[in-house]
């Protein structure tokens, strides 16, 4: 019998595309981040992915000194692989962003692969009421903002890493992000086996529609053929279905808080590991095995847990 296909799923803890108001479920303080990924990993997270939040106001921050509170703890107390941002905020300064990843030499990092806009402004029809002062002005301001990830920008996190041995999950929330990753493996900045996640359904990037979805995967495979891995993350009500999608289609998935809130129409989703468990559930029940982290760190040559600086 042929062995079935193992499946990556990457959990995304906490991050900047919400805000803390908007869930009293997602992690903020370095304990509630610490204990989060621990439980997306008990559940069947192989990779987590990483921010840092401001303890007392939630706002996304790449102060290293945060990071230094929950990176340790996780490593003791699990073999989950950590993915740490250099994404960070569209609001911080390029230096900021990438600090934590240079300091504690991951496994893995974030690397987004094109500047956009990046329209949060649509949640206000949802959500009315905030706990802290910049959450409002933050999401109102998102309709005149732009996240910055130039040429530039890209060829310094890439070459500043280089001697990690940090691999990336190359976030691309459109065609042409796929495109700039080909340019920078041919300058030889880049090299396989890539975790190309494509991004579906942030405003300023692709939308969400299954035709999208087979699009970016005809153009990854054209561009990178068998040096890449594809993993799929959605935003909102569409995490799920597209997550589903992508690993009929072979591919991997994210999911987690960052992404969506939401366990099922007006439905709050309690903890990332409950987002974990359902995209598990859905891909046993498609007879597919859910990679482990040792799993993850063979298909994507990782440099293994021992050689991380935290």
């Amino acid at each position: 019998m042929k062995k079935s296909r193992k499946v990556i799923i990457t959990c995304a803890i906490t991050g900047s595309v919400h805000t803390p108001s908007m869930s009293p479920y997602l992690p903020v303080t370095p304990d509630q981040i610490a204990q989060s990924a621990l439980d997306a990993a008990e559940a069947g997270a192989a990779i987590v992915h990483l921010h840092a939040r401001q303890p007392d106001t939630g706002q996304p921050t790449q102060d290293p000194a945060l990071y230094a509170q929950f990176l340790p703890r996780i490593k003791e107390a699990s073999d989950v692989v950590v993915n740490i941002t250099t994404g960070g905020s569209p609001v911080l300064p390029i230096a900021e962003r990438m600090a934590p990843a240079l300091k504690f030499k991951p496994e893995v990092a974030s690397l987004n692969m094109g500047s956009m806009n990046f329209g949060m402004y649509e949640l206000l029809e949802r959500f009315k009421e905030f706990q802290h002062a910049w959450e409002r002005p933050y999401l109102e301001g998102s309709n005149d903002l732009i996240f910055r990830n130039t040429f530039k920008d890209i060829e310094h996190i890439l070459t500043s890493c280089s001697d990690n041995g940090t691999r990336f999950e190359i976030e691309c929330y459109d065609i042409g992000h796929l495109y700039t990753a080909a340019h920078f493996v041919d300058r030889k900045l880049l090299k396989p086996p890539f975790l190309i996640q494509s991004v579906f359904g942030i405003r300023g990037g692709i939308g969400t529609h299954p035709e999208d979805v087979m699009m970016m995967k005809r153009t990854a495979d054209r561009l990178f053929g068998d040096d890449y891995i594809w993993s799929v993350l959605a935003a909102g009500r569409k995490q799920t279905p597209l997550a589903t999608m992508a690993a009929t289609m072979g591919g991997n998935v994210r999911v987690g808080l960052e992404d969506s809130l939401w366990d099922g129409p007006g439905e709050l989703a309690q903890s990332n590991a409950d987002q974990v468990r359902r995209i598990r559930r859905i891909l046993e029940n498609l007879s597919l095995q859910v990679a482990t982290p040792d799993d993850a760190r063979e298909t994507l040559q990782l440099k293994g847990r021992g050689n991380v600086a935290f």
